[in-house]
């Protein structure tokens, strides 16, 4: 894992790492954070949006999309 990230969303901050940052190029459709301390895994979909996949807690689907486009600038996606 890397350093720590923040992103503010809706007047709130988030914590956030990227689990194996390596594994993460410009084709790459899935991704698994840190949020918050929980284990979060985003998939693009084929509207090429980021989505949650299988979530026991459930995030904010403008948050996840949020996290994925934050994810897509550090990246170079």
């Amino acid at each position: 894992m890397g350093l720590p990230l923040r992103i503010t969303y809706n007047e709130q901050d988030y914590i956030y790492q990227i689990i194996d940052s390596k594994i993460i190029n410009q084709y790459t459709t899935e991704l698994q954070l840190v949020v918050n301390g929980e284990k979060v895994e985003l998939i693009k979909n084929d509207k090429r949006v980021w989505v949650q996949k299988d979530a026991e807690k459930s995030l904010d689907p403008e948050l996840v999309q949020a996290l994925g486009r934050s994810v897509s600038l550090r990246m170079r996606m």
